[in-house]
């Protein structure tokens, strides 16, 4: 069963008029949320608030717990919400991050399109109804590509497809981001990215596929709570953005192999930080929803064709 690893009480300074606000948020230990919360807690940005950090091996672990109640936070999966939504479940998200895997390759590859992946073996992190392989499948079929029918795909867990590129059992990946970093790191290439494949598709701009998900009636009656979380987040986002410092500080947080899977961990996790209003983000969401719809079918997005448009949690101004 997943359990929880560790319960880390972050106390914050409180002021005494705010005294008493506790925030239950759950975090993957080896997320890059769990870096944020810690620029967090070393910023004391979060003043007022109590947040009581629960750590779990992974993200359905966290999914469990907010479906449960037992965390009022957790960063998890935009389609996951979107779909749990369409299925009844009164959950809101604000976007955390953009970053997404890419189909990856070696430096002297042959490969340079996503044409080229056609009579090739394309090993995919997930099952088929992954995100991103359905957002580089849609892309493709925009060009007129089949990769179902015309590459060899095999499925797997992250850490295997990422070892079938590396010993030449596939001739490219479609991985999670944080595996691309460090094959990237190794000096293979980027043959596609999924946040250029979601432009080609008609969005403005990359949507943010993981955020902060919470219950609507916890956001109703702890709405200064969650807005001023929110606020401290974008407070670390933008320390994370202009400061090298605050990633030395990180490090040790990080598992970076070398000096150079720190740099691309630290420029991939700064690319991906969200930096428009929520509104332009869920117009792309929208977009994406309906292209993901027509691909994966309710399977992946639930019984509803269209995005819910009261998905997206919309903060009040800051200084309210």
């Amino acid at each position: 069963m997943f359990r929880i690893f560790l319960t880390l009480c972050l106390l914050v300074g409180a002021t005494p008029a705010l005294a008493g606000e506790t925030l239950r948020i759950g975090t993957q230990k080896t997320g890059t949320f769990a870096w944020q919360l810690d620029v967090i807690r070393r910023h004391d940005l979060a003043t007022g608030l109590d947040l009581k950090i629960s750590e779990y091996a992974s993200p359905d672990a966290g999914k469990l717990a907010l479906n449960s109640g037992s965390v009022d936070l957790a960063v998890v999966d935009w389609l996951w919400v979107a779909r749990s939504r369409a299925l009844g479940a009164k959950l809101l998200f604000y976007p955390y991050s953009s970053a997404v895997g890419s189909i990856m390759v070696k430096d002297n590859s042959p490969l340079r399109k996503i044409g080229d992946l056609k009579g090739r073996v394309l090993a995919i992190a997930g099952g088929p109804l992954d995100k991103s392989w359905l957002i580089v499948q849609a892309t493709a079929m925009r060009q007129g590509i089949d990769l179902k029918r015309e590459a060899t795909l095999e499925f797997g867990a992250p850490p295997l497809i990422f070892q079938k590129l590396q010993q030449g059992e596939a001739e490219a990946s479609l991985n999670f981001w944080n595996f691309c970093a460090r094959l990237e790191a190794q000096g293979y290439r980027r043959l596609l990215d999924v946040r250029d494949a979601e432009v080609a598709l008609g969005l403005e701009q990359p949507v943010a596929l993981i955020g902060y998900a919470f219950s609507e009636e916890f956001a109703a009656s702890h709405k200064h709570t969650i807005d001023r979380f929110i606020a401290a987040a974008r407070s670390a986002d933008d320390i994370m953005l202009r400061s090298d410092e605050e990633w030395d500080a990180l490090r040790p947080l990080m598992n970076a192999e070398d000096e150079w899977t720190f740099k691309v961990y630290r420029d991939r996790t700064r690319d991906g930080i969200p930096r428009r209003p929520v509104a332009a983000e869920a117009a792309d969401a929208r977009t994406l929803f309906g292209t993901l719809a027509a691909v994966g079918g309710p399977e992946l997005v639930g019984p509803q064709q269209e995005l819910d448009p009261g998905l997206y949690y919309q903060p009040a101004p800051l200084g309210d």
